[in-house]
């Protein structure tokens, strides 16, 4: 299940608004096949692992990451196909929550096969954690917070100078949970200060570019900035509580009085998952109203000193004991930066 995990992050980027899945067909304790879902509207983890171990896959045992689909969408149901396969086991790792893709687990025992569930479901379930969430609560987008902190809780110098705390390391980290989202946004204060192109320019490019987004009010915006330059190619949105401010040509405002309905009207606009970028005062919003369901810090051995802007109030170091209300999922070095996940515990 663990090598399933693996390769389904190969999708990284292509699924959405599909999840991430990945299958490995196994017989007589040996690998003979694996597969993946590699794009949105292309053959699932499933099926792909199946035609590769041909024959050989009757009588096997399938790992696969999400409970296999029963409904015909832009491709077949995943159960017939298992089904016709002869496998003899199914092993699966978190149920699917979609009531139109569910129930693959109770078809395949109707047709004599063995099912287990359960395995490694904690981090299946942490894979996929946008798209599950989106089952539980469609009315925002699932949101991940992304804070680059100095050594003493800094996240800008004192003159807010646009400055690159971390490595390059952890720039392709940034860039590759770029190609994972739906919509990447920052305050006008970030806006304005570091003139951010909010794009995917390392690594493999997503399926679909992720919409720019500024929060604040449209006409702060300069219309000398990359943001504005650039909407003509790239979408670029302004989320507002303001009811009559104008946007620079070519870029589009949402608007609604509170920072909850502003992300109301990010999922509304198509948005499943949001990655915010900055700046201190957003994320201390988000933090505050409880609209955080990811905080991904990335800490630098560096020192800003007395005077520089700290971060959000809570926020935990990438080393540090994990904050009442928090938890960690992961943490790991990249060059001279470590990177922590944290979750909340309620979610």
């Amino acid at each position: 299940m663990r090598r399933a995990l693996r390769v389904a992050r190969r999708g990284w980027g292509w699924t959405a608004p599909n999840p991430l899945v990945g299958a490995v067909v196994v017989r007589d304790g040996a690998v003979i096949a694996e597969g993946w879902h590699a794009a949105y509207g292309g053959p699932h983890a499933e099926v792909m692992a199946l035609a590769a171990a041909g024959s050989l896959a009757r009588g096997a045992d399938l790992y696969v990451t999400l409970e296999p689909c029963t409904h015909h969408g832009k491709t077949p149901p995943c159960t017939e196909a298992i089904i016709a396969a002869g496998v003899a086991r199914v092993i699966v790792a978190v149920e699917d929550p979609n009531p139109q893709a569910g129930g693959g687990v109770a078809m395949l025992r109707a047709a004599g096969i063995a099912v287990t569930t359960g395995v490694e479901r904690a981090a299946a379930a942490e894979l996929n954690a946008p798209f599950l969430f989106s089952y539980r609560d469609s009315r925002r987008p699932f949101v991940t917070l992304k804070l680059a902190i100095s050594a003493d809780g800094m996240v800008a110098p004192a003159n807010r100078a646009r400055m690159q705390l971390t490595g390059p390391d952890a720039m392709r980290a940034v860039h590759r949970l770029r190609a994972g989202v739906d919509a990447i946004a920052v305050g006008m204060g970030t806006a304005i200060a570091d003139d951010p192109q909010l794009t995917v320019r390392h690594g493999r490019r997503p399926r679909v570019a992720p919409v720019r987004g500024v929060f604040g009010s449209p006409d702060h915006l300069p219309s000398v900035c990359a943001l504005v330059r650039t909407a003509g190619r790239r979408p670029t949105w302004v989320v507002t509580s303001e009811a009559a401010a104008e946007a620079p040509t070519g870029v589009r405002v949402l608007r609604a009085p509170t920072l909850a309905g502003q992300l109301e009207r990010l999922r509304e606009a198509g948005v499943g998952h949001l990655l915010v970028e900055g700046g201190a005062a957003l994320g201390t919003s988000l933090l505050e109203a409880g609209l955080v369901d990811r905080l991904v810090i990335f800490e630098a051995p560096v020192l800003l000193g007395a005077g520089a802007i700290p971060a959000p109030p809570g926020t935990p170091s990438a080393g540090g004991r994990p904050p009442q209300g928090w938890r960690l999922v992961s943490r790991r070095t990249l060059g001279a930066d470590v990177e922590s996940v944290w979750a909340p515990d309620d979610r």
